[in-house]
């Protein structure tokens, strides 16, 4: 069968040059043709955060995605997916692709955070907050560059580049030939998460010495934040503050165990979520313990509440208040003791208070100490950073590659809070602190995104740190907040990470280009067969004239 197939083609190619145009010119262009798997690229990508925070909207309200890359150099942005790299973004440019209405912003991070200028980095944590508070319609992602995205930027943006040319026949022609992507996000559009609740731990050590003894209380914020939530790891916000807290736990737990160790201080340890959402979780806790309960221990006899937020770095601590301690306090004793301990132990740390009265008119309050502050608890907050609104306490530049924690200076002020704390209860020589653990916990949660849209009530960071509670501490439990129905204080949105495909893509003017030289070939092989048939003719009518011819003679 396949020798009488051989000899058809043969006898075919051989009689009539046309058909043999015909039908090789395809094969060929066929057989040379890209495999399919090589024109495209999937990749994933992390949308910048959508959430509303007391009924105002922030961030991106757009996922969806499916239209033609093309990098900020291009003068015509419209409809267009901007993709640009972290060491040529600013402000300005992604100003530009929202102001021309651009179909989305792709930005291309590094994998590895440590290798970029502190200058760059620094940029854009500033420009974090301002990005998140332009709310847009625009889907705008982030992505870790790999070679293969890489090369989709460069090729992309030769293109854009080209089409600032002087010459309009090498833009028509660069534009024909030019291969373009076409990015396409598989997720469907994003939509508001109901009945998401927020979780938070207590835990507690009991004093001894009668029912009425005072109580420290010492807190927390797990979650972190950044302009894309699954690319908040958090490392020294706050990171830093809840290994630092873990480990008092620790260290007084094992104080707490022996008799003549037992201090008459009931030490209260709550681990709050929603933090970065003005203190959600601290908030309802306080509600729960102070109006909803007959029985607490911040109903009783509370000597102040000591915040940790951001400790991990720098050679100042600031102690952060809402209204400066009387002498004779509890929490004027801690200040002095923070004093004393710095001055005398530590002369590289910068020890100082910092008084700023509660703004109510702000949006969010500035730190958690405020949150105890507005319920007339004493409370201050305690941090390496002078104001609330250093920008490293919310950016995804703040994790465990780039050196925003330093565990020696993070054990430095570990041994600091703890030695003021024993000073304040007793003195706290035999007992010492363990860098090795803190290093541990440190690893563990600055190894994981932690916003709050990413931790419900089962996800492995709560059920950890609840288990490190219960080490060390009693009657831990769980307390959960979640936005009310008719006038929800918070929304959280899905679709943050999603999967895209960049496709190999021609642009429209080379689908006219294909059509006209397709057209052209069609008509070259009609006129090729008109031509053949009329000679082919031509030669009938001749031999049958000398036929004749012949046979007359």
């Amino acid at each position: 069968m396949f020798e009488e197939a051989s000899e058809v083609f043969d006898n075919m190619f051989k009689s009539s040059f046309p058909l043999t145009f015909i039908v090789f010119i395809p094969a060929v262009l066929i057989l040379v043709s890209p495999l399919p798997a090589e024109a495209a690229h999937e990749f994933t990508v992390y949308r910048m955060q959508q959430y509303d925070l007391q009924g105002q909207p922030y961030g991106t309200r757009n996922a969806i995605l499916n239209t033609e890359a093309r990098t900020v150099e291009a003068e015509v942005l419209s409809r267009r997916c901007v993709i640009m790299r972290l060491v040529d973004f600013s402000y300005e440019r992604y100003q530009k692709a929202l102001r021309q209405s651009a179909g989305a912003v792709v930005i291309i991070l590094p994998k590895n955070m440590s290798t970029m200028p502190q200058d760059i980095v620094q940029q854009f944590m500033e420009l974090e907050p301002e990005m998140l508070a332009t709310e847009t319609i625009v889907p705008v992602y982030f992505a870790l560059e790999d070679d293969e995205l890489l090369s989709i930027y460069t090729q992309t943006l030769t293109s854009s580049s080209s089409q600032g040319s002087s010459s309009a026949a090498e833009v028509l022609i660069h534009t024909a030939t030019a291969n373009g992507f076409q990015m396409v996000t598989s997720g469907a559009q994003s939509k508001a998460v109901s009945d998401w609740a927020i979780t938070s731990l207590e835990g507690r050590l009991a004093g001894t010495g009668g029912e009425d003894l005072p109580t420290i209380v010492l807190v927390a914020h797990y979650d972190s934040f950044g302009v894309a939530p699954w690319l908040s790891y958090g490392a020294d916000s706050n990171g830093s503050g809840v290994s630092m807290l873990l480990e008092l736990a620790r260290l007084f737990s094992r104080l707490y165990t022996y008799k003549r160790t037992h201090a008459g201080y009931n030490l209260l340890f709550f681990v709050s979520g929603g933090g970065k959402f003005n203190y959600q979780g601290t908030k309802r806790w306080l509600e729960d313990n102070l109006d909803h309960t007959d029985s607490s221990l911040l109903q009783d006899n509370v000597a102040f509440v000591l915040c940790l937020d951001t400790l991990g770095n720098g050679d100042s601590l600031h102690l952060h208040v809402s209204k400066p301690p009387k002498e004779g306090t509890a929490q004027y004793a801690l200040l002095k003791e923070l004093e004393t301990v710095a001055s005398n132990q530590y002369p590289e740390v910068k020890f100082s208070m910092v008084h700023k009265k509660i703004n109510l008119a702000d949006d969010t309050l500035a730190w958690e100490h405020e949150r105890f502050g507005i319920r007339r608890l004493p409370a201050f907050t305690l941090s390496h950073l002078n104001s609330h609104r250093e920008v490293q306490r919310s950016s995804i530049m703040d994790v465990r590659s780039v050196p925003h924690v330093d565990l020696r200076k993070l054990s430095r002020n570990t041994k600091l809070i703890a030695e003021s704390l024993a000073r304040v209860i007793y003195n706290l020589t035999e007992k010492q602190m363990q860098e090795e653990q803190l290093s541990s916990v440190v690893d563990w949660l600055t190894a994981q995104p932690r916003a709050a849209q990413l931790v419900d009530k089962d996800s492995s960071v709560v059920s950890t740190l609840e288990y490190h509670l219960g080490r060390y501490l009693k009657d831990v439990r769980r307390h959960y907040v979640k936005a009310d129905k008719r006038d929800p204080e918070f929304v959280f949105y899905d679709q943050l990470k999603q999967t895209m495909n960049a496709y190999r893509v021609k642009p429209a003017i080379f689908d006219l280009l294909l059509a006209f030289c397709i057209a052209a070939y069609l008509g070259v092989i009609y006129l090729s067969i008109q031509v053949f048939l009329l000679t082919l003719r031509m030669k009938c009518m001749v031999l049958t004239f000398l036929e004749r011819s012949f046979n007359i003679v």
